[in-house]
């Protein structure tokens, strides 16, 4: 029951680290990227919001779990194993959905960032958002540089394009006749290959963290089995 009780007390521990990072991740992606997120024409949910959510129930749920352990309660062991359950069978969906529609996602930024080209100079939010995106990953346009020369603003510009597609600010052409000084790919191309490079360890990471909690259930199952009803007090 000691070896039970430190096991569960120490994966808690853990587990709360686990949602601290899913939060502070969920954080810095709501600071930093969540002008990049606002450019997709999808109507999936934002990651930073989900991560924030889910960071903040995991820290909430392994102090409770951590506590029925240390006084060794039955009902709220019980409920920590379905709720460890319940945040597994979610996180399997929402790993699932997301090979599911892949392409669908893939397609809701394409069109996000179409969009978000045509309207430039009119929606300032997807305006800033873009010239942030072009300046981080070093790109322009949606598939290349001349997505810009077809727009409106580029038409009323003399087939210019923004700054941020610009390699640096003194000699880019207003003009791009051969795009020197211009970066040569176009923004969807440079997030597919950041996103397919990052996949191996996001999967990794996710494959451990369900390890984890199938190991965080056996625990919490073990030690509820083996704690004694309480029995009420006559009157």
């Amino acid at each position: 029951m000691t070896v039970l009780k430190l096991s569960l007390v120490a994966f808690s521990f853990v587990f709360w680290a686990a949602g601290l990072t899913m939060l502070v991740v969920g954080l810095w992606a709501e600071v930093r990227l969540g002008g990049y997120v606002a450019l997709s024409a999808g109507d999936t949910p934002g990651a930073p919001a989900i991560l924030l959510a889910t960071g903040t129930a995991v820290m909430v749920w392994a102090f409770l779990g951590c506590f029925g352990a240390a006084v060794e309660h039955r009902g709220l062991l019980r409920t920590y194993g379905a709720f460890l359950a319940a945040v597994l069978l979610a996180a399997l969906t929402a790993g699932l959905s997301a090979l599911v529609y892949r392409q669908d996602i893939a397609r809701g930024f394409r069109e996000g960032l179409r969009q978000a080209v045509s309207a430039y100079g009119e929606d300032e939010g997807k305006a800033d958002a873009l010239d942030a995106l072009q300046r981080a990953l070093g790109c322009c346009g949606v598939e290349s540089y001349r997505d810009w020369l077809a727009s409106p603003w580029a038409l009323q510009q003399n087939a210019s394009v923004p700054l941020s597609c610009c390699r640096a600010r003194r000699g880019c052409p207003l003009s791009p006749a051969g795009a020197r000084g211009l970066h040569p790919e176009g923004c969807f191309g440079k997030v597919s290959a950041f996103v397919s490079s990052n996949m191996f360890c996001v999967a990794t990471a996710a494959l451990g963290l369900a390890v984890l909690q199938v190991v965080g259930i056996v625990l919490a199952c073990l030690m509820a089995a083996r704690v004694p009803a309480r029995v009420s007090a006559p009157h």
